[in-house]
């Protein structure tokens, strides 16, 4: 071996201290990259949960990668005498010229210990909304929601937010501790109509269409309270009444799962078109102009006395 050292000392001009130094930190990392893709090949072999999967592949490559920063930086860095001696010489510059990426990973490191969200929520932070797809040290990624598309469908895009942002911007989560959200529908119907056959018609629609999923929501609601303060009620569907100035406004109020919002809007609007066709004593209001002739509709003109 001293040979070796010896020629490639004589060919390169690298010291022997140095070739070791070298020859180590190649060993370790070689060891590290091996034991960390068998550990990933186990942990997609035993574990049958995508999500859970996808987390634990994700820690054990971090945990390989951390691993082999201690060992190099021991390795490479005994002249110093210790790391702490190390960090503490350049901590002041990093923290000067890696604000945003120290921040990051303090947003990082707040996201794995309070959990505002996880792998799959959908949150809104700032101006941007979206499934999130992915955590990592220096940002989260979304699929983004809403935008051009109606009803928060996917625009297909992908989204990378940096960690620090939600130390910034409000944050909202559409699906952590109860994951149905309210949603209200509007339907406008004409004066002439029979406004309590269209309203009991609205109501009967609405809570056909939700009524598992206020059975589901109330089991939800009493394991939510323990973490939040969320208190409901009232969870069956509502329908408030109001008038406009084309007709009569009826306002259907209910609740949905946060990711199948337009997908129920539109199972409700077909049923309310089907019972409103079928009945001749309802009809849809819309904006429209009346002229009003006073001859023509029998009243009569005031007398000058």
């Amino acid at each position: 071996m001293d040979e070796i050292y010896e020629f490639i000392k004589s060919a390169t001009g690298l010291p022997t201290s140095l070739q070791i130094r070298i020859f180590k930190t190649l060993l370790i990392g070689t060891v590290i990259y091996f034991a960390s893709r068998l550990a990933v090949n186990l942990v997609n072999r035993w574990v049958a949960n995508a999500k859970r999967q996808f987390n634990l592949r994700k820690v054990v490559r971090r945990t390989a990668f951390f691993i082999f920063i201690i060992l190099v930086a021991d390795l490479w860095l005994l002249k110093i005498g210790s790391l702490a001696t190390f960090f503490g010489l350049v901590s002041a510059g990093l923290a000067i010229a890696l604000k945003d990426p120290i921040t990051d990973m303090a947003g990082w490191l707040f996201i794995i210990w309070r959990k505002p969200f996880e792998l799959s929520d959908r949150i809104e932070i700032g101006d941007k909304k979206g499934d999130v797809v992915d955590i990592r040290v220096f940002q989260f990624t979304l699929i983004e929601i809403g935008n051009w598309v109606n009803a928060d469908q996917s625009t297909g895009r992908v989204v990378h937010i940096p960690n620090a942002s939600i130390f910034k911007y409000h944050l909202a989560n559409y699906t952590t501790g109860f994951k149905y959200i309210w949603d209200e529908i509007e339907v406008l119907v004409t004066f002439e109509s029979d406004w309590r056959a269209a309203k009991s018609a609205i109501e009967e629609i609405a809570t056909n269409r939700t009524h598992y999923i206020v059975d589901t929501a109330r089991k939800e609601i009493q394991n939510a309270s323990k973490k939040y303060l969320i208190f409901y009620k009232n969870l069956t569907p509502k329908v408030y009444t109001s008038v406009k100035d084309s007709g009569i406004l009826f306002t259907a109020r209910f609740l949905v799962a946060a990711k199948q919002r337009r997908g129920m809007t539109e199972l409700i609007w077909e049923d309310i078109l089907e019972q409103f066709g079928q009945n001749e004593t309802i009809d849809f209001a819309y904006p429209s102009v009346r002229y009003y002739d006073n001859k023509t509709e029998g009243k009569k003109p005031l007398r000058a006395d």
